[in-house]
Formats: structure tokens, C-alpha cells, sequence
């Protein structure tokens, strides 16, 4: 994996990080589905761009 890479996978693993705890909190009170939507959408796009990134090592 190239520096590139290894930078995008950390700058993925940190937004995850932040994001996973917002999802959680959206899904216990889920007033806003439009939020919760974008949220799960945002999510399954990072792990997806992170396991493409993970598998091209």
C-alpha cells in the first residue's frame, strides 16, 4: 500500500469513528429519517472505499 493510501485509509478510519457513535444515536432517535439516511449511506460508502483500499495492497 502506498502512502496515498495508507493516508486516505486513516482519514477514513477517523471519520468512521466519529460517524459510527452518530449513527447510533440517530437510530435510538430516529425524529429525522432523512439524517438517518444520509448517515447509513455516508457510512457504507467509507467502509466500502476502505475495504477497496484494504484489498489493493
Amino acid at each position: 500500500m502506498d502512502k496515498k493510501a495508507k493516508k486516505r485509509l486513516d482519514v477514513i478510519n477517523k471519520k468512521l469513528q466519529t460517524l459510527r457513535p452518530r449513527l447510533a444515536g440517530s437510530r435510538e432517535q430516529a425524529d429525522d429519517l432523512d439524517e438517518l439516511k444520509q448517515l447509513e449511506d455516508e457510512v457504507a460508502a467509507l467502509e466500502a472505499e476502505a475495504k477497496k483500499l484494504k484489498e489493493s495492497k
